[in-house]
């Protein structure tokens, strides 16, 4: 039988009268017994037992057990004590025998048990470390990734090479997830092992061309442990990662985003080098004279002469665009993280965009406030006007703790100029009252920076701070007092009677700084004062000994200096004070006191120094500046450890200074592969100067500011699409062939009426005869038709509306994108506007927006994108709208045009896939055609179709593709002798070749003399659609007519035939079918 473990022999063994354990009599283990030293004296023992039974014996007993469900139970109960903080280590050898165990669950809370001991408990992990190893390769990717992570965390050198291999096969592993692990693993490994480096570094070069979001910010921050120096690394994924941000889990995005800052500081020109230039030359020139103006003129002149225009990189506005919609993140850190970037990055006429975000962030918790407003501080130094609009947001709250308070001063007068010091002086009014007496002393301090900062309201500073010298609380007083002094030290002989004043408080104040401060200031201007300073000096005399050090030098200072300019009524004073400080116990007194009685007193072996006591004691000395403390903070990377400490911290890298030249851009472009060959496009630089343009006033306004953020988010969707073309294969049937990638798409406000967009032109090639190459294209007409999808009546004053944007929904290219505006029109917030309980028909799905966290004031509208995907049908999509205290049961039903995306083809390609198809499935004729204008925009607004060229003057060709299965959507108008024009439509679609016309064609070729649809051939009425009759026609005849309005394609005659002098419809004779169900 195998001995116990250490631990529970020496609980069983019994206690001897020292403390020890003894050793039993008999040999053997002996009885639990109870100490002598808590044994009553009649031999009975208390109530508390010295030695108590191991409490983890029924969770080794159920962890031995052969079934499973007692084991998980007993593994449950271990991760929670681990939760709890509770130590478990003595558990480890009954865990470790479970890492076998089949029961996939018990094997992950034993991986999970592992992580957290297996640093500690080495020697029994390396006994099990072939599990581990088999555990690699079990098919579970959880498993996989828990056995890499406990393998990563046993710290021994010896397994170094095992930890290398398994890495390295853990990152080919097909789970993103175990990719990720093994990013994770890299750093532990290289701690473990730096001769290892060259070889992690292939690694992480090949997880950094990994495309998957969940890797990317893990391989990043591996990088920038091992290799960061490697910048090499970054240049052919820089796109990819920029792109991927927004996708990338939060964490990830800090760790992405402040690399991406090294690496543009080092690979991108200064956006703001000229205007740095001209700073510097203002202030040679502030300090020059006037007859050094002229030379200074022709220097500037020159030196703009040799500035070449600055033009941005487009790398360098790829990073700041897809950074952008971030400062809407609900993670701080993420915001901190792009505002330092845009800080350091971003030319001064687009840093404003942070102020906001910062500010939204000040309403968060305490430490997020501190950390803010610690980076806040630092850039209202040197960008002011950024956050002079949230002025009201940097007021102090009674609620605020100290570190908060102090700081909000700090921004505050950071943000003191000649425009808004009434208000903020008001302000510190208020704050001098607070009974938190550091905020007070730290109010007092801004006051006088105030004061030396704006020249015009330093009397009223000063007046304000004497006043104070009568308060009651003493700290108040000293702290005005030492204010006071600095201010004085700038117009001296003005305020002779604050001196004087100050001088008869040397009786009541305590505070040795203050006294200090006092005895400073008689000493410096005792001319001034010339009956009071001696006084001053015999009382100061008399309490010498009892003073504090820093009050005794300044005694002494005040001595020296009557003693030169008063020597009648000073001379035995001073002699006095000297013999005094000449034995005092502090060595610095000791010290001073030797050093001015050798100079102010004149001996035998006094040197030279003695001629110039005067100039030394009595020399004018200059005004302190009064600076913020954040001044010189903005060397360290704003958000970083080093930037809160105000010291360089471990692991701070320092932020590269901007190169002279740029570097090559090249270095970031990636080969194509093979047999992809596109045309190249044009960049997108109107896109870009108007976000550049535009985005210095973005402060202004919320809602424009929001604009922005949104159709800067959609410039990034488009990029990411745009650079993930793939190569299509040939086509073997007519499904395969439509298949095709989206591009960039056109860009709509909701509710934007009139206006044309911005178009983005696409070019290309075919890769070959039989290859499609299909491309979005912006819509040719702007006007986008909004619906209602609730009520303001219905919704008890909550309006909500939405259109289809017609760009690509970013999280799925197969949705179609609804952009929704919610407007609140009652007199409360509403909060926690969300999609509750989609549900959607068969095969449709819905993908809600991201619940709107933050109240919506009243009067205020907030809009949001959601995705779904329709399956190619015109059926509603049912959902709920909640708010916190209500639910809406609403629908949106698509018009079969929006189900559509525009598609590019050369004429040959168009005509070639039309004859593939054969017949078009639809055909008709009409009468009275309008202008070639009005027919483009009109069929381009009914339905998202784009242009094909056309080389014949009576046709008009366009081209889309269902959202949803990518079936290509042809159609053709082509007008005749006369004023007849016939359409045909080519689709494997019956949905699109049945009710397109009805929405496509009567508002561009009719003047409704007839029922506004085509003539239609034979053609059934779509099973899923309502069909009304019309009032006016009887079903019979010769033809067997029937008029009908078919709910989601409109009017129409079904059957052969015409409707016979039936007059054209009004709005009055339309059913009553809701609104946003009707096509046009």
């Amino acid at each position: 039988m195998s001995l116990p473990p250490v631990q529970k022999l020496l609980r069983q063994l019994p206690v001897g009268p020292t403390g020890w354990p003894k050793p039993p009599e008999d040999g053997g283990v002996a009885e639990e017994v109870t100490s002598p030293v808590l044994a009553t004296e009649a031999g009975q023992p208390t109530c508390y037992s010295a030695l108590r039974a191991d409490e983890h014996d029924d969770l080794k007993e159920m962890l031995d057990s052969n079934k499973d469900s007692l084991k998980l139970e007993a593994m449950k109960r271990i991760v929670a004590m681990i939760a709890r903080g509770k130590n478990a280590s003595d558990l480890f050898p009954a865990v470790v025998k479970n890492v076998a165990c089949k029961n996939i669950e018990v094997k992950k809370l034993v991986y999970v048990y592992l992580v957290r001991y297996a640093e500690e408990q080495q020697d029994l992990a390396l006994l099990s470390i072939s599990t581990f190893q088999r555990g690699l390769k079990d098919p579970n990717q959880l498993i996989r990734a828990s056995a890499l992570r406990v393998l990563s965390s046993i710290r021994v050198p010896i397994i170094v090479p095992i930890m290398m291999l398994a890495i390295k096969e853990a990152a080919s592993d097909m789970s993103p997830y175990v990719r990720k692990t093994a990013a994770h693993a890299i750093p532990k490994l290289y701690s473990l092992d730096s001769d290892q480096k060259d070889q992690l570094i292939e690694v992480i070069e090949k997880l950094l061309a990994d495309k998957t979001t969940l890797v990317a910010g893990s391989v990043v921050m591996a990088f920038e442990e091992v290799c960061p120096e490697r910048i090499d690394l970054i240049h052919k994924n820089y796109r990819k990662l920029c792109n991927l941000l927004i996708d990338v889990e939060e964490w990830g995005q800090v760790v992405i985003i402040n690399m991406l800052t090294r690496y543009a500081r080092t690979q991108f020109l200064s956006p703001n080098q000229n205007e740095s230039l001209l700073e510097e030359n203002t202030e040679k020139a502030f300090y020059g004279s006037e007859e050094e103006d002229g030379k200074d003129a022709k220097a500037e002149a020159a030196m703009l002469a040799k500035c070449k225009p600055y033009v941005m990189d487009p790398d360098h506005r790829l990073l700041l665009r897809n950074t952008k919609p971030l400062l809407q993140s609900r993670n701080a850190a993420v915001v901190m993280a792009v505002a330092q970037l845009y800080f350091h990055l971003a030319p001064k006429a687009e840093v404003g965009v942070i102020a906001k975000a910062l500010v939204r962030l000040l309403r968060s918790h305490r430490s997020v406030q501190y950390v803010v407003l610690q980076n806040v501080a630092t850039m209202s130094i040197k960008r002011r006007g950024m956050f002079e609009p949230y002025l009201k947001s940097f007021y102090i709250r009674s609620t605020d703790p100290t570190q908060i308070k102090i700081l909000k001063l700090e921004v505050l007068t950071n943000l003191a100029n000649e425009t808004n010091i009434s208000t903020i002086l008001r302000e510190f009014q208020t704050y001098i009252r607070s009974m938190d007496k550091d905020f007070v002393a730290a109010t007092i301090q801004a006051i006088g920076r105030c004061a030396t900062n704006i020249g015009k309201v330093r009397d009223t500073c000063l007046n304000g701070l004497v006043q104070l010298l009568s308060n009651r609380d003493e700290l108040v007083v000293a702290e005005s007092v030492v204010v006071i002094k600095k201010l004085l030290q700038m117009q001296p002989a003005q305020h002779s009677e604050i001196i004087k004043h100050m001088a008869k408080l040397t009786d009541n104040i305590q505070v040795p700084m203050a006294r200090a401060s006092i005895l400073w200031l008689i000493g410096e201007y005792c001319e001034h004062v010339p009956k009071i300073a001696p006084d001053v000096l015999r009382k100061m005399a008399k309490s010498f000994t009892n003073e504090e050090d820093i009050v005794k030098l300044q005694v002494i200072n005040l001595a020296a200096k009557l003693y030169l300019t008063n020597s009648k009524q000073s001379k035995l004073l001073t002699q006095y004070v000297l013999n005094l400080a000449k034995y005092d116990q502090n060595y610095d007194i000791r010290d001073r006191a030797r050093f001015i009685r050798q100079l102010i007193v004149p001996t035998e072996k006094s040197g030279a120094l003695n001629k110039y006591a005067k100039k030394l004691f009595l020399a004018q000395k200059p005004a302190p500046i009064l600076e913020s403390s954040f001044k010189d903070r903005d060397h360290f990377q704003l958000g970083s450890l080093s930037h809160l400490l105000n010291a360089k911290a471990v692991g701070y890298q320092e932020l590269p200074d901007w190169p002279d030249e740029a570097p090559d851009p090249s270095v970031r472009n990636v080969e194509v592969p093979a047999g992809l060959s596109c045309a190249p496009t044009e960049p997108e630089s109107g896109s870009e100067e108007n976000g550049s343009s535009s985005s210095s006033g973005s402060s202004s306004s919320g809602t424009e500011e929001d604009e922005e953020e949104e159709e800067d988010s959609g410039e990034q969707s488009e990029d990411k699409e745009e650079e993930e073309v793939e190569k299509r294969p040939k086509r073997k049937d007519k499904e395969g062939s439509h298949k095709a990638v989206l591009g960039s798409a056109g860009r709509y406000a909701l509710g934007r009426q009139g206006g044309a967009p911005s178009k983005n032109s696409a070019s290309g090639a075919l890769s070959s005869p039989c290859c499609l190459l299909v491309q979005l294209l912006s819509p040719a007409f702007s006007a986008v038709k909004t619906y209602e999808l609730l009520h303001r009546m219905a919704g008890e004053g909550l309006a909500v509306e939405y259109c289809f944007s017609r760009r690509p929904f970013p999280g799925d290219p197969h949705m179609v994108a609804v952009q929704i505006q919610i407007s609140n029109n009652t007199d409360t917030e509403v909060k926690n506007l969300r999609v509750n309980e989609p549900k959607p028909l068969s095969g449709m799905r819905i993908q809600e927006f991201p619940e709107i966290g933050m109240h919506l004031a009243p009067g205020d509208t907030a809009s949001v994108v959601m995705g779904i995907d329709f399956c190619d049908s015109t059926q509603a999509a049912n959902f709920q709208l909640c708010t916190h205290t209500r639910q809406f049961y609403v629908s949106i039903q698509p018009p079969v045009g929006e189900l559509m995306a525009p598609v590019f083809m050369s004429e040959n390609e168009f005509k070639k896939e039309q004859g593939e198809w054969g017949q078009g499935w639809i055909k008709g004729a009409a009468q009275k055609c309008q202008s070639d204008h009005t027919i483009v925009q009109q069929l381009t607004s009914a339905a998202n179709v784009g242009r094909v060229p056309c080389g014949a003057s009576n046709e008009y060709r366009f081209a889309a593709k269902t959202v949803t299965s990518g079936s290509l959507v042809l159609i053709t108008l082509e007008r005749r002798e006369g004023s007849t024009a016939q359409l045909t439509i080519n689709s494997e679609k019956m949905v699109i070749g049945t009710m397109l016309p009805g929405i496509a064609v009567p508002m561009a070729l009719l003047s409704h003399p007839f029922c506004p649809m085509l003539l239609l051939k034979t053609l059934p009425c779509p099973c899923f659609c309502r069909v009304i009759p019309c009032p006016n026609l009887k079903r019979g005849g010769p033809s067997g007519q029937l008029c009908c309005w078919v709910e989601g394609a409109g009017w129409g005659i079904w059957d052969a035939g015409r409707c016979p002098a039936v007059p054209a419809p009004t709005e009055h004779s339309v059913p009553p079918v809701p609104h946003h169900h009707l096509p046009m």
